[in-house]
């Protein structure tokens, strides 16, 4: 059996997804969770494109042991010497650098000849390895390169000191059959490819970031590289837990092993989903609502009678319990310990105090509390921002009514300490609320997206809301929960404003990098 690498970029690819914005606690919650789930490599960002995102992969580097971090750099010395200030105290840092070699990108967006993007790949390479014991180097487009071309850039920057040579579908162009042969070429035809890596990235532009993922497996390629449900720039990468269940399911097609944790899936697909604001569509492969559910009678008999006629993954395989059902209003603070640990979390004692509190507050209204409800509140706390002035909410009330205009009052602490309180009418009750909390608030807002969400089932269950907005120009996300869905509303609209306050530089989004 050949074993495979698998390079997580939720954390730089992914968060490029247009409305992503991610803060240093949500990132640090994700890589906590990638190295449960157990990737071998996580991007953690690009250091080089704010210093919000150099802290955040600084902090990285530090916290995470057991999988080995890098950062994304472009050719120039300036982004290598910053990526090395936020890795060199990680496990194991490596870097990962990138220049295009298709004659369209050469051309028209880095004005380079051929000859230039050799040397200028060989000298970049040989200065990060002055510092970097691990460097992939990618050919961005590569799918759409001359394939002598990458033979003699891919010969020289092996030479230089690559350690990892990546060949990505930067726009998802290739198919299966075309990408695994460039694969196949390169193996055949670099006189040293033996002292470095292969690595794969594709994008899913046309539907096949997943099928051209595993052609490059199966030509030689020992390190895949994608996202957790597959969000990245456009139409996304190739998406890691399908990768991961494939393999594992037709081991007869795949004889290849990786170090994943396949029951951690749904966990880490639903952080990512919950953090990065991006539902998870029911129909999604693996991790989808609908992935196990059965509403043809002629599937429903076969499942009764043999969940194999239909089902060729069990739920336990990657997460999802049948019966979640956990603690209930006279659950002590011990089990909740116990309970919230066993899901992964480490809270502080003050942080834990908040949840447990939360937690019973929940098990007063609502009937059953499930494993979603938890990770729902703990997420919310471990992700608060502490220590750090922002806009509270004190209280509010929204009038409405079938022959009313509907109206809502507002009494907030201002980042100040002072509090302040007015009332503002709107076409439906959000928005009466939504401008309410507008007018308070002194920094220029303009709401650009609104989305709700249930979290489990029953008309008992948690509202969680998802806003986009600028605040002061900047582009910001937020989100709050609560069983009412004009609370999670104002909740989700104070959360997006307050991350201006949290980490101003870490909220601009980053300059685009393609890989």
């Amino acid at each position: 059996m050949v074993h495979v690498n698998i390079f997580d970029t939720t954390l730089r690819d992914g968060e490029q997804s247009p409305g992503v914005n991610l803060n240093q606690l949500e990132k640090l919650e994700i890589a906590r969770q990638l190295e449960r789930f157990g990737v071998d490599i996580m991007e953690a960002g690009f250091p080089a494109s704010s210093q919000g995102d150099f802290e955040a992969v600084r902090a990285i580097a530090r916290s995470i042991k057991n999988s080995s971090v890098t950062g994304l750099a472009r050719a120039t010395k300036s982004d290598i010497d910053i990526a090395w200030d936020a890795l060199k105290d990680a496990a194991e840092p490596r870097l990962h650098v990138f220049l295009a070699t298709s004659p369209i990108h050469m051309k028209y967006k880095l004005f380079k000849t051929p000859e230039e993007v050799i040397q200028t790949s060989v000298d970049m390479v040989a200065y990060a390895k002055q510092r970097f014991p691990h460097i992939e180097w990618s050919a961005e487009d590569a799918s759409r390169s001359d394939l002598d071309f990458l033979v003699k850039i891919i010969t020289k920057v092996i030479d230089a000191g690559a350690t990892v040579i990546n060949l990505p579908d930067t726009v998802g162009y290739a198919t299966p059959a075309e990408y695994g042969y460039m694969f196949r070429y390169i193996r055949e035809n670099v006189p040293n490819i033996h002292k470095a890596a292969l690595s794969c990235h594709c994008h899913d532009d046309l539907g096949m970031a997943v099928a051209n993922s595993l052609a490059a497996i199966e030509n030689g390629v020992t390190q895949v590289e994608g996202t957790i449900n597959g969000i990245g720039e456009r139409a996304g990468n190739a998406s890691l837990e399908e990768i991961a269940v494939a393999l594992n399911i037709r081991k007869d097609k795949y004889p290849f092993t990786t170090n994943l944790v396949l029951k951690e899936i749904k966990r880490t697909s639903d952080l990512v989903s919950r953090f990065t604001g991006m539902i998870i569509p029911g129909n999604k492969a693996i991790v989808g609502k609908n992935a196990f559910a059965h509403e043809s009678g002629i599937h429903q008999d076969g499942v009764l009678k043999n969940t194999l006629t239909y089902e060729i993954i069990t739920p336990e395989m990657v997460g999802i319990q049948s019966n979640d059902l956990v603690l209930g209003k006279h659950s002590g603070r011990h089990a909740f310990k116990d309970k919230i640990e066993n899901m992964g979390f480490t809270l502080s004692t003050e942080k834990l105090q908040e949840a447990f509190t939360a937690f019973k507050q929940l098990t007063d209204r609502k009937k059953e509390v499930t494993d979603e409800d938890l990770f729902t509140i703990l997420t919310d706390i471990q992700t608060d921002f502490v220590d750090v002035k922002k806009y509270e909410l004190v209280a509010f009330q929204v009038h409405y009514g079938s022959a009313n205009l509907p109206t809502a009052t507002v009494a907030l602490n201002t980042p100040e300490g002072v509090r302040v309180e007015t009332a503002r009418t709107g076409s439906g009750s959000v928005e009466a609320l939504m401008n309410t909390l507008e007018a308070l608030i002194k920094e220029e807002i303009h709401l650009t997206d609104f989305k709700l969400n249930s979290v489990g089932q029953g008309r008992d269950a948690l509202a969680e809301v998802h806003v986009k907005m600028t605040v002061d120009g900047v582009k910001v996300s937020g989100r709050g929960s609560a069983q009412d869905v004009l609370e999670a509303s104002a909740k989700s609209f104070l959360n997006a404003v307050n991350r201006v306050f949290y980490a101003p530089n870490a909220l601009v989004q980053a300059a685009s990098a393609q890989a």
